[in-house]
């Protein structure tokens, strides 16, 4: 029976969905979002916030900041009301309300950025106002997700080795691209430890990251409008490249199947299925990929028909198993 006296104290670890039965695809996702933040990135946030503190970064007066479009600012919200510091957020106009809404109500600042940067997208705007901040008052502590080996490293120490203690025949993993903290952690231990198990990075399309050309991207979490820093791809053996409306229909898929998951995991899910399909017809290959957080705070973007019919148009719902076992209302 865990006791625990703090939030950031409980992870669930250690626990898989085997997708065949769900989905007829040989895939097993870890589910990271069974802790206080829901999601993975309270790895992160413990990581570079202990880092902090050991290097004497932090004091009394201390406000933490960092950008995020939503999942670790929901962590470091929590972190920073578990342990008695300020957190502002600054995020974009693409982060859902409700993780909005938990940063406020763990008593964080949110800075909505909503003009993009011309060249380097809202992602650069966050980052510009960041800068501004850290100019402007030496109170402020950015712990920049985006170069912090902390991030990388809390995979490194934990994700990638409760993967291969649970599969110790894995063959593939495939991991999504955001940061690349995930993946780099999870990459740079295999390497190491597992080097044939092959590392396969599913991003979103409109994301550079890979070299893809920029686009308009509305579902925050994986992909990104400027290179990551810390991304090494001699440690990737291979790239799979998701369109939205794929995520959003795999989303509904799951969903039909009682399995409530992230727009991320929707991502991971249609590129590890797509890629499968061409590279393991016959179902061989141990497959696992990484499920970052559940579906709440996404009910009003990725499971609202409304909004996937605005974005995506009126057919992105076409086809899945939801639309076809749901009838439409008789108008009147």
């Amino acid at each position: 029976m865990p006791i625990i006296s703090a939030p950031h104290q409980f992870n669930e670890h250690d626990l898989f969905v085997d997708l065949r039965a769900s989905l007829g695809v040989p895939l097993f996702l870890k589910c990271e979002g069974m802790n206080f933040a829901g999601s993975i990135k309270q790895k992160a946030a413990v990581s570079m916030i202990e880092a902090a503190e050991r290097a004497g970064r932090l004091r009394p007066d201390s406000v933490l900041v960092e950008s995020s479009s939503g999942n670790l600012g929901v962590a470091l919200s929590l972190m920073a009301a578990s342990m008695g510091y300020r957190f502002l957020c600054v995020t974009d106009s693409r982060c859902n309300l409700g993780a909005r809404r938990l940063m406020e109500v763990f008593g964080a600042r949110v800075h909505t950025i909503t003009e993009a940067d011309p060249v380097t997208g809202l992602l650069g705007a966050r980052l510009s106002y960041v800068q501004r901040l850290l100019d402007s008052d030496d109170r402020y502590v950015w712990l920049n997700q985006y170069q912090n080996p902390e991030n990388w490293g809390a995979h490194y120490r934990w994700t990638a080795p409760a993967i291969a203690e649970s599969f110790p025949e894995l063959d593939v993993l495939f991991v999504g691209a955001g940061t690349t903290g995930t993946l780099m952690g999870c990459a740079r231990w295999f390497k190491e430890h597992r080097p044939g198990v092959r590392i396969v990075a599913v991003d979103s399309a409109g994301s550079v990251s890979f070299g893809g050309p920029a686009a308009p991207r509305w579902i925050p979490g994986l992909g990104s409008g400027v290179r990551p820093a810390m991304l090494d791809e001699a440690y990737v053996d291979d790239v799979r490249i998701v369109e939205e409306v794929d995520t959003v229909r795999m989303c509904h898929r799951l969903a039909a199947k009682g399995f409530l998951f992230g727009g991320s995991t929707g991502t991971a899910v249609a590129g590890a299925a797509a890629w499968l399909a061409e590279h393991d017809p016959q179902g061989r290959l141990t497959a696992v990929t990484l499920s970052p957080d559940l579906g709440e705070r996404y009910l009003d973007t990725v499971y609202q028909t409304n909004w996937v019919q605005g974005i995506y148009g009126n057919s992105a719902l076409d086809g899945t198993e939801r639309s076809a076992r749901v009838p439409a209302m008789a108008a009147g």
